[in-house]
């Protein structure tokens, strides 16, 4: 089904309108394409981004989603102190996503164990 500019993915919802309306546009070629809808989302806002705000990627800031002691924490890649700390995955990640999203940043999510299980261009 593709999306609208009144019916779109919860995850375009805290994007800039010219943002949202470009990437609902890439969103739907995607799926045009046979792509997943979730591998859709995520091109498509990295591009939208890219297309009317000129960000990069590569010079995004990165932000990671881990496990440490019984919390989990969001940080920014190498620094040293928690933005986030909560007691659930769910609950960290519930605050990640908009606060990556509003910074224009890259999300990396871990495993309980460590390993690597997903990175989000948010």
């Amino acid at each position: 089904m593709p999306w609208t500019k009144n019916d779109y993915p919860d995850s375009f919802k805290n994007l800039d309108s010219d943002v949202r309306e470009k990437a609902i546009e890439i969103a739907n070629a995607l799926l045009r394409e046979g792509n997943e809808e979730g591998r859709a989302i995520s091109i498509a806002t990295a591009k939208a981004r890219e297309y009317v705000q000129g960000d990069n990627p590569e010079t995004q800031t990165t932000y990671e989603a881990f496990a440490r002691d019984d919390d989990w924490i969001l940080m920014k890649k190498n620094g040293e102190r928690a933005i986030f700390k909560e007691k659930t995955k769910h609950e960290l990640l519930e605050k990640a996503k908009p606060y990556v999203n509003e910074h224009n940043g890259s999300l990396t999510i871990y495993h309980e164990d460590g390993s690597h299980e997903q990175t989000l261009y948010a």
